[in-house]
């Protein structure tokens, strides 16, 4: 009985070593395995996580490559309009100066001496004066050419002024400023023929003098100096007293001719 209570006793001992390490080789075997699994599991959710990224940042960039070239387009678009209305606007002023320059005394707005020869007076034409609307719209303009210094818009607005309004007091302004802004500008040739049409058809008005002084101006930054001497002595003695006549006579004094 004794021997049997003994052996009941040592063999839990005898097998308990043996079962410890079993139990510890069988348990890291178990965790490296579940780690594994995790760490690609993450892996796997990582990839998918910088795919969908990759995806929405490419799709992103086609987004904005096609609004680039849309707004490319409208730039190309506005660049031909913008050319062709120039192109527009010189052909129109051009006509307009060949107008006065073929037939500047048949024209009946023409400054007419007395037809029976009777004295020198010259009879001056009462211009038409503007409206509200017209000199408010006059002063838009005005203000794109000395405040904004928007010349482009400017140019495109002195057109659209003389063709809307009927010829008038500030449509012989509008030819006049429309000759400055191209001067600015650095377009000799628009300017030239906008103060020709000023210094020709309207020698009467009072933007007369300043219009032929700045023609002069506008001859010799073309390199025309006889002519702009010419249009400097027609100030001086037409326009008398005038700041126009003044300026003038400080040019020829100071030899630029």
């Amino acid at each position: 009985m004794r021997h049997l209570l003994m052996a009941a006793v040592l063999l839990p001992l005898a097998f308990g070593p043996a079962g410890s390490a079993l139990a510890q080789s069988v348990s890291p075997a178990f965790q490296d395995n579940s780690s594994e699994a995790g760490r690609k599991a993450g892996n796997s959710q990582a990839n998918a996580e910088l795919f969908y990224m990759i995806q929405q940042l490419q799709g992103e960039i086609r987004r904005l490559q096609g609004r680039v070239e849309e707004q490319q387009n409208l730039i190309d678009r506005l660049t031909r309009q913008a050319r062709d209305r120039y192109i527009d606007l010189d052909q129109r002023i051009l006509k307009l100066s060949e107008k006065v320059a073929e037939a500047p005394a048949s024209s009946p707005e023409a400054t007419d001496s007395d037809a029976e020869g009777n004295g020198s007076a010259v009879k001056t034409r009462i211009y038409r004066q503007p409206s509200d609307e017209e000199r408010s719209a006059y002063q838009e303009i005005q203000t794109l050419i000395h405040q904004e210094k928007n010349y482009d818009q400017a140019i495109n607005g002195l057109y659209d002024f003389i063709d809307e309004y009927e010829e008038g007091d500030l449509t012989v302004n509008a030819y006049y400023w429309l000759g400055e802004v191209y001067l600015v500008e650095d377009q000799l040739e628009q300017a030239r023929q906008a103060f020709t049409i000023v210094a020709t058809r309207y020698k009467d008005h009072r933007k007369a003098p300043d219009a032929v002084y700045k023609l002069g101006v506008t001859l010799d930054r073309l390199g025309n100096k006889d002519q702009a001497r010419s249009r400097m002595e027609t100030v001086i003695e037409d326009y008398p007293g005038t700041r126009a006549a003044e300026l003038a006579q400080n040019y020829l004094d100071s030899g630029s001719s």
